[in-house]
């Protein structure tokens, strides 16, 4: 669960060709993790009777299946069963008969949408960026194990820098297929950037590689560019339409930044709050620095071991 980001797809797209009855058909992309569905499933109104097209596919990352529906689901309610109780997002866009659409943002705290009045929000992306950073434990541990490693408050900002730039690349790539990785490996050498990242906090500074004491900058622009395809793997693999990718993509970017930002400022708030509580006892600085280093490494040691073995 440490980086769970696997948004759903739903589309609804209107086939009626004639003037009598209305006909959609419905796409419905459902993710996959660790070979198990995440437990959500569309459901419409009550008198709409779903027909099957087909038996449902699996593709390496998502169960998807297709059914077509005589009923006006363009301007129905529309809800995802099981999404209140998870961490991911789905995606819903409705295409008419002349194949102009609308994208939507169905989110655990808001899984219902009535399709009749809602109109689209394309800041939900943006809000779904800052969450998927907070929420992914994984990026996070990164993020404070840099506030860590760098004390100058110049060179913080230049290798958080390095670290957004690098999101951004990888992001861009991915909306123009020009890089294409597995998801699965990505993601264990993400966990192994943050056991790499903590061994190095954990050392004495002169015993730490020449890279990361003399330019922790590139350090960070070469992590950065891993965990900025952990989350585009994502959206690729699921297969979501391009345009959406793009879209999507540009304010997630964004939002991640946001959420660097809060995670940064909290992080430097709760070492004030320890050391002024702290500072009449023998607990140091150094001692909440080493403890922070030792607990991401033997974490992300887990993660490395646990995402390695389900490649095999």
């Amino acid at each position: 669960m440490a980086d769970e980001v696997r948004p759903a797809y739903l589309q609804i797209t209107d086939i009626n060709t004639a003037a009598e009855a209305p006909l959609y058909e419905v796409l419905w992309k459902q993710p996959v993790v660790e070979n198990r569905r995440l437990p959500i499933e569309p459901t419409f109104e009550p008198n709409c009777d779903l027909q099957p097209l087909g038996p449902p596919s699996v593709t390496a990352n998502a169960l998807v299946q297709r059914w077509q529906a005589p009923c006006p689901l363009g301007d129905s309610i529309v809800s995802i069963k099981g999404l209140a109780t998870s961490l991911t997002d789905v995606m819903l866009r409705v295409v008419d008969q002349r194949g102009d659409y609308e994208n939507f943002i169905l989110r655990p705290a808001d899984p219902t949408i009535d399709l009749s009045t809602d109109t689209v929000s394309s800041v939900s992306y943006l809000v779904i960026g800052v969450e998927h950073l907070i929420f992914g434990l994984d990026h996070v541990l990164f993020v404070i194990g840099l506030v860590l490693f760098i004390r100058a408050p110049w060179m913080l900002l230049k290798t958080i820098t390095a670290f957004t730039v690098a999101h951004s690349i990888t992001l861009a790539l991915s909306i123009f297929e020009l890089v294409r990785l597995p998801q699965g490996p990505v993601e264990a050498v993400i966990a192994l950037s943050i056991v790499f990242l903590a061994r190095e906090l954990a050392q004495d500074e002169q015993q730490r590689s020449v890279l990361t004491r003399g330019q922790p900058w590139l350090m960070a622009f070469v992590f950065g560019l891993l965990h900025g395809l952990g989350f585009a793997g994502a959206l690729t693999d699921i297969g979501l339409p391009e345009d959406a990718i793009g879209m999507s993509l540009l304010l997630f970017n964004i939002g991640i930044e946001l959420g660097q930002l809060v995670i940064i400022a909290l992080f430097l708030l709760f070492a004030r709050m320890w050391h002024l509580l702290t500072k009449h006892l023998h607990y140091t600085e150094a001692h909440l620095y080493t403890g922070a280093a030792f607990a991401m490494g033997i974490l992300a040691s887990y993660w490395t071991i646990d995402r390695t073995l389900v490649l095999l």
